[in-house]
């Protein structure tokens, strides 16, 4: 494996651009766009979507939409049940398209490597799809390929995660296939240095992308170990990491209990709930592996870049989405950064010109929550953006605007309207919901929820959870500070 210092800075830049370019928008997190809600929080195991838009610049329809206008959402029948052996199967029927798509979440992320070989599944995530049971890599993607199959293999903190879609005649054809991926995975070690390879160049990618780095190095100081590793692994312990401790790691965490597949569209939930049992009844539980959680440390950062920018990255406590005030909560960083209307756009780059690009997220684990902030700005300016950033979250509890209420509602209501039309993210919904509340959440208990909201809940919440106990993270030549 070639070593991380090899290549010079500027050869890098070369090489890695193009692939920057296709994620110019992955770590842009938007807070009413999450698969797993339609506009909620990126929770945990997600990748923010990308936008074909320009950050901060997304506004359309979305600033536009009255709430009113929509009355309620279509009524969804959701189907849960759990195998004997512990997987978790829910299914979404959709008559009304004709494709069909599932999300498969298999309990085998990052929070369970082993100490030191942080990025085994990222590896694994990519060499399990290179051919399984009688079909080597080739024949593996022609068959799915065959099949008309969009598909996409992703590692997260807690899952691994296979999604599929495609006409809903396919659908069970797919998960055969899968189930092979799944059950039987040859783990070629030929192909070993290929994965190792591609881990590898995304790795150097963020190093020549500080706003991607920054929120990397955010979570791992917000966050107790395991849940603050990178998913992709780190270049310092990519190193150690071995074709025996990939299949030690598929071994010991592909179980079927606490894997949960979720399968939405144009379905019949028996023949559906037939090929599951066929597929996966007979597939064998095995203990579940402890975490062991070790406290963070670091309040303020500094991460030293020759660099003309300053990249700051603050992350402070909120509420996980299974929380009661979680919609107060999402309502609050959506008024801070939701739109070209938001807060921070408007004060700290319109107003002011103090950066060039500036938001708010909310992130949530399945016990506890972030709220993350960036800012991109030049290094003369970087400690007034920072000072002004907090200033504006802070001032939050003085008060909110009814027509800011109003267009954080519009904005999820459109989300919501997206998400109806949509199997694959109602796939990932419905499998996700499971995760984080144990139950399904339907489009129109969510409409409710967002209809019930209120200023004074909003205020409450901000009030109730004041801005402490923040971390601070600063990508350039020098250090910054909170304000006292």
């Amino acid at each position: 494996m070639r070593q991380a210092g090899v290549l010079s800075p500027a050869r890098r830049r070369r090489v890695f651009r193009p692939l920057q370019n296709c994620y110019a928008h992955w770590f842009r997190i938007d807070n009413f766009c999450s698969p797993a809600s339609g506009f909620g929080p990126l929770l945990d195991d997600e990748r923010p979507r990308d936008s074909p838009l320009p950050r901060n610049r997304r506004c359309g329809i979305t600033d536009q939409l009255a709430p009113d206008s929509i009355d309620s959402m279509p009524e969804q029948n959701i189907l849960a049940e759990q195998l004997p052996n512990g997987l978790t199967l829910i299914m979404e029927p959709m008559s009304e398209v004709r494709s069909a798509a599932f999300s498969l979440l298999v309990p085998a992320g990052s929070i369970y490597e082993p100490e030191g070989f942080n990025g085994t599944a990222s590896i694994l995530t990519d060499l399990i799809t290179r051919g399984a049971g009688s079909r080597n890599s080739r024949e593996l993607s022609s068959a799915l390929d065959n099949l008309g199959i969009q598909r996409s293999e992703s590692v997260g903190w807690n899952f691994v995660t296979f999604s599929a879609a495609s006409v809903a005649e396919n659908v069970i054809p797919a998960l055969k296939v899968y189930a092979d991926v799944i059950r039987d995975p040859l783990l070629p070690q030929e192909q070993f240095p290929a994965a190792m390879s591609s881990a590898e160049q995304s790795l150097l990618a963020v190093e020549d992308d500080p706003q991607r780095k920054v929120l990397v190095e955010l979570r791992r100081r917000c966050y107790d170990a395991p849940w603050n590793r990178p998913v992709d692994g780190t270049l310092s312990e990519l190193e150690a990491v071995t074709p025996a401790n990939v299949r030690s790691h598929y071994k010991r965490s592909f179980r079927p209990n606490g894997t949960i597949l979720g399968v939405a569209g144009h379905i019949d939930p028996a023949q559906v709930r037939e090929a599951v049992q066929e597929l996966f009844g007979d597939w064998s539980t095995s203990e579940v592996r402890d975490v062991t959680r070790v406290p963070r440390t670091a309040a303020e950062t500094h991460i030293e870049a020759d660099s003309a920018q300053t990249h700051i990255g603050l992350a402070f406590d909120a509420v996980p989405y299974r929380h009661e005030d979680y919609y107060a909560a999402w309502a609050a960083v959506s008024i801070l950064s939701g739109g070209s209307s938001s807060r921070l756009f408007t004060e700290v780059r319109e107003k002011r010109g103090l950066c060039y690009s500036v938001y708010a997220s909310l992130n949530s684990l399945l016990e506890e929550a972030r709220i993350l902030a960036y800012a991109g700005t030049t290094v003369e300016r970087a400690q007034e953006t920072l000072d002004v950033m907090l200033a504006e979250i802070r001032k939050l509890k003085e008060g909110i605007d009814d027509s800011e209420l109003f267009r954080c509602k519009a904005r999820a209501k459109s989300a919501l309207i997206m998400q109806q039309e949509s199997t694959s993210a109602r796939a990932s919904s419905i499998a996700r919901d499971w995760f984080h509340l144990g139950r399904v959440q339907t489009l129109d208990e969510i409409h409710r929820k967002l209809d019930d909201l209120t200023v004074p809940q909003i205020l409450d919440y901000v009030r109730e959870h004041p801005v402490d106990d923040i971390t601070l993270l600063a990508v350039g030549p020098q250090p910054l500070h909170l304000p006292g």
